[in-house]
């Protein structure tokens, strides 16, 4: 059963987000605390979305998503932040089946695109997306700045 998330899925959602840390070694790099996710994803205004996964009526995996605007097409993206399905849930099914509710949900929406990044390394997630239909966009690279760097930029 794939849902929408709920404040009480707050918790879980921050355990999600840390395991994927780990997975993707990045352990000590989660500077989100269950408030942040509260406010971003419930507060007044809020920045994302996020859908649960559920076996049993426990939750097993997330999508973390929120939109994006083309100038080409005129109209706004889904973008994917966070995919994860707990270890122990893989093979199931889970992942795919959060693929197709959020691109239900892009279509809903009139979205032009359904988008998000995956790690050169993590061979098995790009043969699923693969799978799943998407395509590489190979010729264009993240830019990120941050920390010391954004506060650089600013001239702060």
């Amino acid at each position: 059963m794939i849902r929408p998330a709920t404040p009480a899925d707050v918790p879980a959602i921050l355990r999600f987000v840390r395991e994927l840390a780990a997975f993707e070694r990045e352990p000590d790099a989660v500077e989100a605390t269950e408030a942040m996710l509260a406010d971003a994803l419930f507060g007044t205004s809020p920045a994302a979305e996020a859908v649960i996964a559920e076996i049993h009526s426990q939750p097993t995996g997330f999508a973390l998503f929120f939109h994006s605007f083309s100038t080409w097409t005129g109209r706004r993206s889904l973008y994917l932040e966070d995919l994860y399905v707990t270890p122990e849930a893989r093979g199931q099914g889970l992942g795919a089946a959060m693929l197709r509710h959020l691109a239900g949900i892009a279509l809903d929406r009139g979205c032009a695109r359904f988008e998000w990044s995956v790690l050169d390394w993590n061979a098995p997630a790009i043969a699923f997306y693969r799978a799943m239909g998407a395509v590489g966009m190979e010729e264009w690279t993240v830019q990120r700045v941050s920390g010391e760097a954004l506060k650089a930029l600013a001239g702060r």
